[in-house]
């Protein structure tokens, strides 16, 4: 299935973005600014059953990849810079990249894990029955929020096909990833809906960068961009080792 991506920045690094459940690319407005502003061309797509793309009949982690990459080869050169997923899209993103090789994977809270037993199904039930917020109750759950952010996640909502929810049925593609094939960072919430401490420890096992951003809950760009930035920022301009060509940094020193 072809995407709807949006496009933005002309740098000559590219950076993928990955929404996750019931949101959309919009939700990355500030994250993509910054990344412009960084030198990179952004784009971030909408997931089958989200925002401007197509809805599907069947929804599962696998197929949501092979739209992604579907969608993107035929605009990219080579492989992108970086891959980002937040949520269902940092799981989304861990297939993409084992298959298009970024330099750089980011999972933002990501579903690499789904709570057993009855607290299990209470998310499963939750997602599926709950009713859509209310702008009242979106401020009151998510207090840092900015308004343009409130706004953002009424619109995603209403354009969020709820049956994506199916996807998740089985939950035992839900794991971090069985090889690295790019330097990875996995930037967690303080208060994590996903990722435990042991699975925090396992991921370091595999080899990957684990930091957590205080302060925030599921969605850590919006809860606090300027930590969570610092966090991206910082750890992409490190991966370039001592001595390269400053040219191919993915972010200026």
């Amino acid at each position: 299935m072809r995407l709807a991506v949006t496009e933005s920045g002309s740098g000559m690094k590219t950076a993928v973005l990955i929404h996750g459940i019931m949101s959309d690319s919009r939700a990355w407005h500030r994250v993509t600014a910054e990344l412009e502003a960084h030198g990179f061309r952004v784009l971030a797509v909408d997931l089958a059953g989200h925002g401007r793309s197509p809805r599907s009949r069947r929804y599962s982690p696998a197929a949501w990849a092979d739209d992604v990459v579907e969608t993107l080869e035929p605009i990219l050169d080579g492989p992108p810079d970086v891959v980002m997923g937040h949520s269902l899209g940092g799981l989304v993103a861990s297939l993409v990249a084992d298959r298009m090789a970024p330099r750089a994977a980011i999972y933002v809270d990501p579903a690499f894990s789904f709570p057993s037993g009855i607290k299990g199904w209470a998310f499963k039930a939750f997602f599926a029955v709950a009713p859509r917020p209310k702008r009242s109750a979106l401020v009151r759950m998510n207090p840092k929020w900015s308004a343009v952010d409130v706004d953002i996640e009424l619109a995603t909502l209403r354009d969020w096909d709820k049956r994506t929810i199916l996807g998740f049925l089985d939950t035992t593609p839900l794991v971090p990833p069985v090889r690295l094939v790019a330097p990875s960072l996995v930037v967690l919430a303080e208060k994590s809906l996903l990722i435990t401490d042991r699975v925090a420890r396992e991921l370091r096992g595999r080899g990957m960068t684990v930091e957590t951003v205080e302060g925030t809950g599921h969605t850590v760009f919006r809860d606090e961009h300027a930590r969570f930035m610092d966090t991206v920022v910082d750890w992409l301009r490190h991966l370039a080792p001592v001595g390269s060509d400053p040219a191919k940094a993915l972010v200026a020193a």
